[in-house]
């Protein structure tokens, strides 16, 4: 064999070895962004428009599993109350225990532990005062919840006669909203008017990385399987226009 022919050869080895390795590292970063999202992460169908215009009815939310424990003020999360129905239901949370809620100062914003809290979230046009909320006081240990929708939505503003003041305890929550995947929306912000509060704003998820485990999985396989078919045809060509030289020429 002619050494033109082996560094061929070689050259061709390798590029076959590589785009191995890219569509083997791809499946791996592919099915393992899927395994650790499905494990962090549960789909959930918002059912009514009292989020609207963050969620709107029947937009499918991805949202992280997490502790009652590590919800914040101005997170939007996914809870169950018997009481307030038998369906897993998304609000915001609003107040935490111990916080003070009234609405709502000169302007009609709604204030907490009386500092005035700015809501971009709502409707255009919607005050916090279209609600009306008396004082309260959130029991310890428990989360005032409201739709984005305050006019439709049937929230802790509704229940406020029952026990805890409206509030649902911090157990009651599975999951926190991330991002609205379809519509294809993308990730919530978290709202600022929150942030000088004590404890501060939530982080968001890892759903990011999440997602671009899997898109650069994704991006992986399709280059490597491409560069592997390319470097097979090329590899095959030159075997072939060998074949066709004349003998001697080596």
């Amino acid at each position: 064999m002619s050494r033109t022919r082996r560094t061929d050869e070689g050259r061709g080895g390798l590029g076959s070895r590589l785009s191995n390795l890219a569509v083997a590292l791809g499946c791996v970063l592919f099915l393992g962004g899927f395994a650790w999202g499905a494990l962090l992460y549960q789909p959930y169908t918002v059912p009514t428009q009292s989020m609207t215009p963050t969620i709107g009815a029947g937009d499918r939310v991805l949202a992280e599993r997490i502790d009652g424990s590590e919800v914040h003020r101005g997170d939007v999360v996914v809870f169950n109350e018997k009481s307030w129905g038998d369906l897993p239901m998304v609000k915001r949370v609003v107040a935490v225990g111990g916080d003070k809620i009234a609405c709502c100062d000169d302007q009609g914003r709604l204030t907490v532990n009386g500092k005035a809290i700015d809501e971009p979230y709502l409707p255009e046009g919607v005050k916090a005062s279209d609600t009306g909320i008396p004082p309260t006081t959130v029991p310890q240990g428990r989360l005032f919840l409201l739709g984005d929708e305050r006019s439709t939505s049937l929230d802790s503003s509704v229940h406020l006669d029952e026990a805890g003041k409206g509030s649902v305890p911090r157990d009651a929550v599975a999951a926190r909203v991330d991002a609205v995947a379809w519509p294809m929306d993308g990730m919530l912000q978290r709202p600022s008017g929150f942030a000088d509060l004590p404890g501060g704003l939530s982080e968001p998820g890892p759903l990011r990385l999440v997602v671009g485990a899997i898109g650069l999985g994704a991006v992986l396989i399709l280059g490597g399987a491409a560069s592997g078919s390319f470097a097979k045809r090329g590899t095959s060509r030159k075997q072939q226009g060998r074949r066709r030289e004349p003998a001697g020429v080596h």
